[in-house]
């Protein structure tokens, strides 16, 4: 199939692209055809984000999204910001002691699952081709090695690799420009940067794994617009840096969660039972008791910033949103900034097919569009967050953030570099405080298997393995004497096992329980699991995450 765009992912910086290419071929005269894949089984299926929209993009791209419809509904009240000091006390911030960006006045609590269902709305309505449940598995390349385009996986493929009754070969998807824009740590987007080497002279990415549920609570422990965020305990006794969200949406509704830093050091450390902990603090249970869990689902964050961004222009496409990493970690929001790399996205795209035959396979207009926009200012004046965070430790770095972001305005005359890999960052196991972690009491905390329960996630069973070793041996023979298999551990959907019996002791993968987050993609020590894409439709099917 030929278009002349194709787009790669259905999150707020692939539809944001779609439905401003088509308004600027409106506004020119140009007639373009634009299709989107989507490999969730629905569009907002495999989104997953806190969250608190900054509405700036929003705006620009749909001025009247209010009279529209978009589901932007409930906006900030108040914002609390806490130091957890213990699993029994807190300090709370006052407000001059928060970094300016991270103040949310004006912004709104929403669903970002139903955001994007309402921009892929909008892009069908333009004109926009939206295909979801087609998994994008394969770049394809001109032979002078421009990008072609992509072709979906095979559906129908058994784990031995035979063709089943259901076979269904995958599409080829031909076009004059391809957008990657597949959330971070995408499948294509990290082959990408590799094959045009597009993070030469940047540092290396920088993560973090989110992990968050939806709880009904009682009405008179809810306060919509409430936004509350935090820095400390549990997160500190294991040395590791990241924070911790409860935000008061529509509907007696709060949205809860916690990231942890994929750079932590400690083997023992287990991001989900972390979260489980934080539950249980004072100031989080008593917005919790008597309240139900909805839903429950994990996902990873890039979150790097400037000093990590790569190239985002090669031969033939472009990768944009947290497929190259945009999100501005001071405001804790990725969102705005991936709708607008969308956007500027769009606009080198329709300039240059209208130069029709003499359109260059390189958009570095992008870059010059990029460099002239506020998201470029706003990701270059929060460079140092991550320096400061991953050098100093969260009491001192969040001081030094607060000094660049509060006095300087992000434009102190240094930039501090972090050039140590994520996954290079975890000691061996017997140098770490090993952790207690108490058992779910199944009321505030659960175990993970019933929580990915409430992720909805489905795989075909029969079908090959989508998460892939390099070295099928590396599991018991490195990993498991020198980190214990921290698998077992980062991973927050138990799909990482050491089962032990008669036989000895095997590594087993459960990928029927994936939700697609890339954690093991990142943390591995030995970099030895690669996710590759599962067959569309596959994973996680979140309803309004």
């Amino acid at each position: 199939m030929e278009f002349d765009v194709v787009i790669v992912g259905a999150g707020p910086a692939g539809l944001s692209a779609a439905c401003r290419i088509m308004q600027l071929a409106k506004e020119t005269g140009q007639e373009i055809t634009v299709c989107v894949v989507e490999k969730g089984s629905e569009v907002g299926a495999h989104i997953l984000s806190g969250a608190v929209l900054e509405p700036r993009a929003m705006a620009e791209l749909f001025p009247d999204w209010k009279a529209m419809g978009a589901p932007l509904n409930t906006q900030v009240k108040q914002d609390k910001f806490f130091f957890y000091l213990s699993g029994k006390s807190a300090i709370k911030l006052p407000n001059f002691m928060i970094p300016k960006p991270t103040h949310n006045e004006g912004n709104y609590i929403v669903s970002m699952g139903n955001v994007c269902r309402w921009l892929a709305e909008q892009a069908e309505g333009l004109g926009v081709e939206v295909y979801p449940g087609f998994a994008a598995a394969e770049v394809l390349f001109h032979e002078d090695g421009r990008v072609k385009g992509i072709a979906t996986g095979d559906m129908g493929i058994s784990a031995s690799g035979e063709h089943k009754d259901s076979y269904m070969p995958g599409m080829e998807l031909h076009a004059k420009y391809t957008l990657f824009a597949e959330g971070c740590r995408g499948h294509l987007g990290k082959q990408l940067i590799e094959r045009f080497a597009l993070d030469a002279g940047k540092d290396p990415q920088h993560y973090g794994i989110g992990l968050k549920e939806i709880w009904e609570i009682p009405p008179d422990q809810h306060e919509e617009g409430l936004v509350v965020h935090g820095l400390g305990w549990p997160l500190s006794e294991s040395g590791s840096g990241g924070g911790a969200f409860l935000y008061h949406a529509e509907n007696n509704q709060v949205y809860l969660g916690l990231i942890a830093d994929l750079n932590y050091s400690n083997a023992h450390m287990s991001p989900f039972q972390e979260f489980q902990r934080w539950k249980h603090h004072p100031e989080t249970v008593k917005y919790l008791e008597g309240g139900t869990r909805i839903t429950y689902g994990a996902r990873a964050i890039t979150k790097g910033g400037f000093n990590s961004l790569p190239r985002m222009y090669f031969p033939g496409g472009l990768l944009i949103g947290c497929d190259a990493g945009t999100l501005n970690s001071v405001k804790i929001k990725g969102n705005h900034t991936a709708m607008k790399s969308g956007m500027l996205a769009a606009e080198a795209v329709v300039e240059a097919l209208a130069q029709g035959e003499a359109a260059p396979a390189d958009l570095a207009s992008y870059a010059t569009r990029m460099e002239a926009s506020w998201l470029h200012e706003e990701l270059y004046t929060t460079r140092n967050f991550s320096g400061f965070m991953h050098k100093f430790g969260i009491l001192l770095g969040s001081a030094m953030v607060w000094i660049d972001q509060n006095i300087f305005g992000g434009k102190l005359p240094f930039t501090l570099n972090d050039s140590k890999a994520d996954y290079a960052a975890m000691k061996p196991a017997a140098q770490c405080k090993t952790i207690d972690y108490p058992k779910p009491d199944n009321k505030i905390s659960f175990d993970r298997l019933s929580s990915v329960f409430l992720s909805n996630t489905n795989h075909e069973e029969d079908q090959p393995c989508h998460l892939t070793l390099k070295d099928k041996d590396i599991p018991l023979s490195t990993n498991l004497p020198l980190y214990d298999e921290p698998a077992q551990r980062y991973c927050p959907a138990g799909v990482y096992e050491i089962i032990e019996d008669d036989k000895g002791k095997r590594f087993q993968i459960n990928a029927q329980n994936c939700v697609h987050c890339k954690t093991c993609d990142i943390k591995d020590p030995s970099q030895n699991i690669v996710w590759v894409t599962p067959e569309g439709f596959g994973g996680p099917n979140y309803p309004n995450m």
